[in-house]
């Protein structure tokens, strides 16, 4: 393991302890490393144009705009490649939260969000990507086959 050192300021040093103890971390390190890995990700998402990934897109959307829910509807559909499934929360009587999971090349994912996310009455979008390889690799032991699909390994 390497060691880095850095310096921040004391506001970013508390708010960075106060996260560390909020989410039980056992010390700054560990949480500074997945802070890290955390940005990397989204680097690689907005760097790197044709891997692939594993995403889930959430938004919030208002059902009363004219015929916005059908629009959504028929754009998954349109992507059906793309979406592996969706899951809609009624939040009150007019909006709805809908978490997309999608899987496929990250330029498709990202495309597709923008669309989405572009919709008049579409809110409080949020895109998280994971890299990941498509392969066959496995250590699994015995033959065995796959049908079609591929495994796909989330990228360190």
């Amino acid at each position: 393991m390497q060691r880095i050192t850095i310096s921040i300021d004391e506001p970013l040093a508390d708010a960075l302890d106060a996260m560390a103890e909020a989410r039980a971390y056992t010390s700054r390190s560990e949480a500074m490393r997945d802070l890290v890995r955390d940005g990397l990700e989204r680097w690689r998402a907005d760097h790197v144009e044709a891997a692939h990934c594993v995403a889930i897109l959430s938004y919030v959307f208002d059902r009363r705009i004219r015929s916005l829910p059908q629009r959504l509807a028929d754009m998954q559909h349109a992507a059906h490649d793309l979406v592996v499934s969706t899951t809609a929360v009624r939040l009150d009587h007019d909006n709805t939260l809908e978490t997309v999971i999608l899987r496929g090349s990250a330029q498709a994912v990202r495309h597709f969000a923008d669309h989405v996310q572009a919709e008049r009455g579409v809110r409080l979008s949020s895109l998280k990507m994971v890299q990941v390889e498509p392969g066959d690799a496995h250590e699994h032991p015995g033959d065995h086959h796959h049908h079609g699909h591929l495994h796909l390994t989330p990228r360190s």
